[in-house]
């Protein structure tokens, strides 16, 4: 079996080229898992970090025909894939108005500026 090397940026690029083909065949929440942190790679061993167990366990029942892919694509079949849990980075996801404009306001605190400038409404 091939053992070529290859690097990280190369790894990241395979890595993402196939989160966008599973998002385009409709597979998004495999495609989401992937895109939630950036791998690391140490070696061969592939590391993704995942915000909780169960979804750790829902992105290691679908990462096989990932798997597969990166190991043609980088020429390699010594890759594996390691996921950590590290619920520390659990992201808080906007779901109302309010919180949706709180989470902009993070990001740029100018937008509250311009919603006092022109009287907007959350």
């Amino acid at each position: 079996m091939p053992s070529e090397v290859f690097n990280e940026t190369d790894m990241l690029l395979q890595w993402n080229k196939f989160a966008q083909k599973m998002t385009d065949t409709g597979k998004r929440l495999l495609a989401t898992y992937m895109q939630m942190n950036d791998p690391t790679l140490n070696g061969t061993i592939i590391t993704l970090e995942l915000p909780n167990q169960s979804t750790k366990e829902e992105f290691l029942t679908g990462c096989h025909e990932l798997l597969g892919y990166l190991r043609g694509k980088l020429h390699n079949h010594d890759i594996t894939i390691e996921v950590v849990v590290n619920e520390a980075t659990e992201n808080k996801y906007a779901f109302t108005p309010q919180e949706k404009f709180e989470r902009l306001k993070q990001i740029n605190p100018t937008i509250e500026l311009l919603r006092k400038t022109f009287d907007l409404d959350v």
